[in-house]
């Protein structure tokens, strides 16, 4: 049993790149699922596939590295909201990673978005990690 799935993810891809692995399969989930569209879509990893054919479903992600210095996209994963110690921010406290490098993954009433994104919008919520 987990308490935390999230903190789980971010923990098996960590670990993944730290093991140069290409693929790293994870038990599926919509806020997983979420997360990882968001990694896709900013460039943070390569491709993804959800698998639901088996009962706890799983997600395939391609992970993404640089050709020549087989660098990793994703520098650091951080998780800042915990099921003990929930952070919330609103519009005007909204974090920024990196001056704007990285990004901070909100969970927010209109679906989880990024920082830029819930800034634009002008909504604040959850911050569930850092991503750089």
């Amino acid at each position: 049993m987990n308490t935390d799935p999230i903190s789980d993810y971010l923990t098996r891809v960590r670990n993944a790149i730290r093991a140069n692995h290409k693929i790293v399969e994870i038990p599926s989930s919509k806020v997983k699922k979420e997360i990882t569209k968001i990694l896709f879509e900013k460039g943070y990893i390569l491709n993804y596939k959800f698998v639901d054919d088996v009962h706890p479903g799983i997600i395939k992600i391609a992970l993404k590295y640089h050709p020549v210095t087989k660098q990793s996209a994703i520098t650091s994963l951080q998780r800042v909201s915990s099921p003990g110690l929930r952070r919330y921010v609103g519009v005007d406290e909204m974090p920024t990673v990196l001056n704007g490098l990285g990004i901070a993954i909100i969970s927010t009433s209109h679906g989880m978005m990024t920082d830029k994104e819930a800034r634009n919008q002008k909504i604040g919520g959850e911050v569930i990690c850092y991503i750089s």
